[in-house]
């Protein structure tokens, strides 16, 4: 170990999206003269690339080429086996990961010479100086930082079910590892992860069990929904539990069982794999934030102001270590762009309200900004229209009118507050919401914009026309 200490001007512990798009933003301000520790154990990239977005799209997009032609939805289009192998879509899902890891993070990184990738796990000394260790606490080196970003990012947590742990089970870090399809999965935990996850496998052949202690899926989004996708996923054989919680998990014979506790009473359920995704935990109880005064919510998540600083001056974080209401990729590398260019004396805020969040089930979640129920308890009240896609012209010919797009507007000037959509390419319209809400966009702005028809997107038109007139007495493209 050199007992010395290096010396640095920003110490950024974490190498995930919001450690990197901390790194980048700060050596472009800096012209590359700024000197950055990146510290952090584990592949590069952090949870995106490599347990979580990249490999959870992959294996969706590879389970609807696998779905949707068994399952056409076009008069005349007739059911078409489509022949796979899960082992080998597996290898591929994994070598794109890797690919995907090495050209966005590996590569990226090496043209940033005053950025140093220090292997590691960081863990605070003072305000201004981290120890380095290896995973079995050896100390490696010291460093210490003018400026220092936490940005350790987040790992799944698993509920205390009697017997979970010596069952054994999959999550969403260690689920892109199996190479034979279980014949029945149970999921605990209805939320997007465990969705996504589900109607993946669901599509490629496993039978899916969803155990959720809540009387709905998604939360965060409307009522509507929630309601309209679990129809959806029940149509296509998945099977679901609702407030319902698992009391005891054991190994049996031809796999596993799980007790379960509904309204109804006990039931036994036997599957042959189980998956946890009942959420994620933080990786900030090794940081030793004590010594260097950082406080964190009872969650263990660290409480910033929105400009990204922590309670200790010169120590900022971002990421899904932050106590906020949404974890997203995108949103963690904002993060660490405003807690740079706050670093450097700006004065910049993150804008929660109006950043997009999505779920890529099939029909795709995506919303922005407030539902109903939430601008209701805030303000006393609101408007709302929800347009169904079976109105949607473009939805009628593609044969997908399942989804809906819902507008929450304040009452007092019209100006739109929430947009969520389940729709086909929800996740490409949406960022028309998040414009709308950014900007104090009213109905009429959305009307008096023209949209392509026939399109998915024309939907968000339709919506904001229902809260002036009867879209039945409408014909197609009335402004």
């Amino acid at each position: 170990m050199n007992s010395e200490i290096q010396k640095f001007d920003l110490l950024i512990l974490g190498k995930g999206a919001a450690a990197f798009s901390a790194a980048i933003k700060a050596s472009e301000i800096s012209n590359g003269e700024m000197r950055i520790a990146m510290i952090g154990m584990g592949p590069l990239g952090g949870t995106c690339v490599n347990v979580g977005c990249v490999p959870s799209k992959y294996l969706l997009e590879a389970s609807h080429a696998v779905f949707k032609p068994e399952h056409p939805k076009m008069v005349g289009i007739f059911e078409t086996p489509v022949k796979h192998d899960f082992s080998k879509i597996m290898v591929g899902l994994n070598d794109y990961v890797n690919h995907a890891r090495d050209v966005k993070y590996a590569n990226v990184i090496e043209n940033y010479k005053n950025v140093k990738v220090l292997d590691g796990l960081g863990k605070f000394v003072d305000k201004k100086t981290v120890i380095i260790t290896d995973a079995e606490g050896k100390e490696l080196s010291r460093v210490s930082g003018s400026n220092i970003l936490i940005a350790t990012g987040s790992r799944p947590t698993a509920p205390n079910i009697e017997g979970l742990s010596d069952t054994g089970y999959l999550t969403s870090d260690t689920l892109w590892k199996i190479k034979k399809l279980p014949e029945s999965i149970a999921i605990i935990g209805g939320g997007a992860i465990g969705l996504e996850m589900g109607q993946a496998l669901l599509h490629l052949g496993s039978k899916i069990i969803v155990i959720e202690a809540l009387d709905s899926l998604l939360p965060q989004t409307e009522p509507e929904i929630g309601l309209n996708l679990k129809t959806v996923l029940e149509e296509e054989g998945m099977k679901f539990y609702l407030r319902a919680r698992v009391n005891a998990v054991k190994k049996t014979a031809n796999g596993k069982t799980l007790e379960i506790i509904t309204h109804k009473g006990k039931e036994s359920l036997e599957v042959k794999e189980i998956i946890v995704a009942t959420g994620r935990i933080p990786n900030t109880e090794g940081l030793n934030l004590e010594s260097a005064g950082v406080k964190t919510d009872q969650r263990g998540l660290i409480i910033t102001s929105p400009n990204m600083k922590t309670s200790t001056p010169g120590i900022y974080a971002a990421g899904d270590c932050v106590s906020k209401r949404m974890f997203l990729e995108t949103l963690a590398a904002r993060e660490g762009v405003i807690a740079v260019s706050n670093m450097f004396g700006e004065d910049q805020e993150i804008d929660y309200d109006s950043s997009t969040w999505a779920v890529f089930t099939s029909p795709q979640i995506a919303g922005v900004g407030m539902t109903e129920n939430e601008f209701s308890k805030k303000n006393g009240a609101c408007s709302c229209r929800v347009f169904s896609l079976s109105n949607l012209t473009k939805a009628s010919i593609m044969g997908e009118t399942e989804g809906i797009i819902k507008i929450t507007v304040d009452p007092r000037d019209n100006r739109i507050v929430g947009m969520h959509i389940m729709a086909p390419n929800a996740t490409d319209i949406i960022t028309e919401g998040a414009y709308a809400v950014k900007n104090r966009y009213t109905i009429d702005d959305i009307i008096s914009t023209s949209h392509i028809f026939p399109s998915i997107s024309e939907g968000i038109k339709l919506a904001a026309q229902s809260f002036i007139r009867d879209l039945s007495k409408m014909a197609c493209c009335v402004e």
